[in-house]
């Protein structure tokens, strides 16, 4: 009773729909459901969900930084609000508005400061893309017009122009569903990210992994590390909050068999690692 009214007898059913028997719609359990494995697979999401916030903070970190490095010095300081860099006028016209609107509200100690000392419309990048959204900064990159410097910035993350965008966009839709706590873990997305052409780094082989599905998302997550931690624990947390919930059905997260096989996912721990695993496992 206390968690279906903390947590809502809606939210909570999401997580025992892979508890019914097939045809679902006759809404009949499994023999062998329980309340309380409906309720493992919730906080499974919710590690994940967290999981996937703290790895993505890195990545979104490291886009602006790049982009402000890059972009200054092809563009000048306040490239962001130059028209001339952007194909789409109209797109680029709405980013700019949202842009000011965030520079309005802001109450960053900053930007007050950068108000009361200049009499500029807005500050220069390395400012104001401290502020914007995600999903700001994934429309402007995505609207750039092409050339070096916009290749540049992808280059620096393994990845040719086109499927940066795609990724950033994807990137963006997965923070949302994080941050709004919405069910990730067996979700069908709305969105399918590119697959690399020719990448720099380590991606994945097997060409049967559904690009809708968590472990794709993951996969990213994974490859955009390589160019930004080298030093990173990806792997071994993933694989810690894996062996917590041993109940949780890779498969519906888009794993394949052999998704341990892949390059990518080569991993070998350390004997700290290998008893960390080990506790996450009895304490399951």
């Amino acid at each position: 009773m206390h968690l279906l009214q903390k947590l809502s007898y809606y939210r909570l059913s999401g997580y025992w729909y892979p508890l019914l028997k097939d045809p679902k719609s006759s809404h009949q359990f499994k023999e062998e459901a329980t309340f309380e494995k409906s309720f493992k697979l919730y906080r499974f999401d919710r590690e994940l969900r967290i999981f996937i916030l703290k790895e993505l903070e890195k990545i979104e970190v490291a886009v602006r930084a790049e982009m402000i490095y890059t972009l200054s010095h092809w563009k000048g300081s306040n490239w962001y609000s130059d028209s001339a860099n952007f194909h789409d006028l109209g797109k680029h016209a709405e980013t700019l508005r949202k842009i000011n609107l965030v520079y309005k509200k802001s109450d960053e100690d900053f930007i007050k400061a950068f108000k009361n000392n200049y009499s500029d419309l807005l500050p220069p990048s390395w400012m104001m893309l401290e502020i914007i959204p995600f999903g700001s900064l994934s429309v402007l990159y995505g609207n750039l017009k092409p050339g070096r410097s916009k290749r540049e910035i992808s280059h620096r993350f393994g990845l040719d122009d086109s499927t940066f965008t795609s990724w950033l966009h994807c990137l963006v839709y997965i923070r949302n569903v994080c941050a709004h706590h919405s069910r990730l873990w067996n979700k069908g997305m709305s969105i399918r990210p590119a697959a690399p052409v020719n990448p720099s780094f380590c991606w994945l082989k097997d060409s049967h992994v559904k690009s809708n599905k968590a472990y794709f998302i993951l996969s990213i997550l994974l490859y955009l590390l390589q160019s930004i931690d080298k030093k990173h624990q990806f792997i071994f947390r993933l694989k810690v909050l894996l062996n917590k919930y041993p109940n949780v059905d890779v498969s519906a997260m888009g794993f394949l068999l052999n998704w341990e096989q892949e390059k990518l996912w080569s991993f070998k721990p350390t004997l700290k690692q290998r008893f960390r695993i080990a506790i996450a496992q009895t304490l399951r």
